[in-house]
């Protein structure tokens, strides 16, 4: 069900650039579906927990595909004479530890009660509305939006 429903996506965009808008919109919608059949089979599996338990498994799953899975696609590239393939399966590897560490950093925040609020002063914004708020806490609720705190996030600007 999640292949099928990543391939429909895919088809879904090149549908739409070839100006087949209506059939674009049944790839999504039957993507949609696709998400949802493989959404119940996970939940009979027990495979959705709690936020802490979700981002636990999924540091486990980025530590999996970093450590073993790419690693060995990288090795078996080699083995078979494409170099090539073999540094772009290392790179992702690469990306999924990163993915991992974000993971795991989150989690930490959560452990932590460091998600919406810090030892040292940040800058927050409201992912809503964009509100600015410099402070070590975020508002309970946006000033600007009455959105809850929930949507708040340290601001980082990396430009």
């Amino acid at each position: 069900e999640s292949q099928a429903r990543n391939k429909y996506t895919y088809f879904a965009s090149v549908a739409k650039k070839e100006g087949y808008e209506q059939m674009s919109a049944l790839f999504l919608k039957t993507a949609d579906n696709e998400k949802e059949h493989a959404k119940m089979w996970f939940k009979e599996l027990a495979g959705i927990g709690d936020t802490k338990e979700n981002l636990a498994a999924a540091a486990e799953g980025e530590n999996y595909e970093w450590t073993d899975m790419y690693d060995g696609f990288a090795k078996t590239a080699e083995e078979e004479g494409f170099p090539e393939l073999a540094a772009k399966f290392r790179a992702v590897g690469e990306i999924e530890k990163h993915h991992e560490e974000r993971y795991r950093a989150l989690l930490k925040n959560i452990e932590t009660s460091q998600v919406f609020e810090k030892s040292e002063i940040k800058v927050w914004e409201c992912r809503n509305c964009g509100h600015i708020v410099v402070g070590t806490k975020a508002p309970e609720v946006c000033p600007v939006c009455n959105h809850p705190q929930s949507y708040f996030e340290v601001h980082e600007e990396n430009y």
